[in-house]
């Protein structure tokens, strides 16, 4: 494929190389000799509408604002045997409906999503919960990425608890905290005198989840012998007990959990590579504390309610300067470090109110004071739509149920059709 064409695609939908490469092998595969010229041209908007909506919205948005100034701008891809180029406004109208049906699919997968144990609201954690919803209906082996503290196991469990599965046993195991025996006997059982102390016949771990989940938190401390164990689990549906002779067909789907570079691992010989791919069917990513701050009040606010049935205290609140070093500090131990501090300042709390003195001595530091000093608790809360952004959603809302009708619309919104014209106008909103 010529260079600078390559560079031309990857300027006009602001797409590293990679995505690049993707969307052309994607049009060569899809392309056949035998269609027409025109067939070949709304292939080739199909094509590029879901990428766009696949790889980037980023890029969509960059290619609204060009199809918004250049209307009649083209592409031509001749190289691909069609003569006929491709306009933006009609990619940009093929992909905002594949975008609505996206968002439509998301909305109802989420409405009966319940997140469990798990809190949080930034754009980061409702990614996650999208994706949870989405995977949470299969059978697919799924491995849960992210550091310490990031809740990697009530993931696990939020997938368990939206997925068939969820009237039967959720089981959970870490893989680091055994020996490699001990978890040979933990995850498939044993045989009455298999070793010393089997004094009777055990069901392990796998079979105590037959019917639901297992998680295997840790799965990167495994030992080379382990991982060819698991992987023979994973691939054949069968355990085998120690000392036994004999394989038991079990129906569990498999979580595992690290916090380790596992394709990483891989390189170094430390982890098998075949035993990833089995258990990354699905990846999911648990975002670190320091990249959702501003779901840090309401983590707070639940920690500090637990904190309030531990030491007897009630109406426990921090003032605002001790909620500023909350929200700056680093939290390198992530949610459990932050747990562990909200549960440490009522200790030693003269009051109902916790200060920036009780919080614990390594928050306050002089570094942390002074990023403290600078911050503005209105941060916390950027996310959050405007008057102005709601009001433009819910008219677009009313638009679409009403299917366009501009009476029906105002009636809904109980206002005449001269204020819903001025509305549509204030907002840009084209009205049909």
């Amino acid at each position: 494929m010529d260079d600078e064409f390559k560079r031309g695609i990857s300027v006009y939908f602001n797409w590293n190389e990679f995505f690049v490469d993707q969307y052309l092998a994607r049009i060569i595969r899809t392309m056949d000799e035998k269609k027409t010229s025109r067939e070949k041209k709304l292939e080739m908007e199909r094509i590029s509408a879901k990428t766009i909506c696949e790889f980037s919205e980023k890029s969509h948005r960059k290619l609204v604002r060009f199809g918004q100034q250049n209307r009649n701008a083209e592409l031509k891809l001749t190289k691909f045997g069609t003569t006929e180029p491709f306009k933006v406004n009609e990619i940009l109208a093929t992909a905002r409906r594949a975008l609505e049906q996206n968002f439509e699919k998301d909305t109802i997968q989420l409405k009966h999503f319940t997140s469990g144990a798990m809190v949080g609201s930034s754009p980061k954690m409702i990614e996650l919960y999208k994706e949870i919803a989405r995977v949470a209906p299969t059978r697919s082996t799924v491995l849960i990425l992210g550091e310490s503290g990031t809740g990697k196991e009530l993931v696990a469990r939020a997938i368990h608890q939206n997925s068939p599965r969820a009237d039967a046993s959720f089981v959970a195991v870490n893989c680091g905290a055994l020996s490699e025996s001990l978890l040979e006997a933990e995850l498939f059982g044993h045989t009455k005198g298999s070793f010393t102390g089997a004094n009777a016949d055990r069901r392990g771990l796998w079979e105590e989840a037959d019917g639901g989940t297992l998680f295997l938190d840790e799965i990167g401390e495994t030992s080379p012998a382990m991982q060819v164990k698991l992987l023979r689990a994973l691939q054949e549906g069968e355990i085998r007990r120690v000392g036994s002779t004999g394989n038991r067909r079990v129906d569990a789907r498999i979580i595992a959990a690290t916090n380790q570079n596992l394709e990483a691992e891989v390189k170094t010989g430390n982890f098998r590579e075949d035993l990833f791919y089995r258990l990354s069917v699905i990846a999911l990513c648990v975002p670190p504390l320091r990249e959702r701050p501003t779901d840090i009040p309401v983590l707070v606010e639940k920690f500090l309610h637990r904190a309030q049935e531990n030491t007897g205290k009630e109406n426990l609140r921090f003032s605002a300067d001790a909620l500023k070093i909350l929200s700056v500090y680093e939290w390198k131990g992530n949610v459990r470090e932050l747990e562990a501090a909200v549960e440490y300042a009522p200790l030693r709390a003269r009051g109902s109110e916790i200060l920036a003195e009780d919080l614990p001595v390594k928050l306050l530091s002089d570094e942390f004071k002074q990023a403290a000093s600078r911050f503005n608790l209105s941060q916390l809360y950027a996310d959050l739509p405007s008057l102005d952004e709601l009001e433009k959603r819910y008219l677009i809302y009313v638009l679409k149920k009403s299917g366009g009708n501009r009476t029906k619309a105002a009636e809904i919104l109980g206002v005449d059709r001269r204020t819903l014209y001025r509305m549509a106008v204030r907002f840009k909103i084209e009205l049909e």
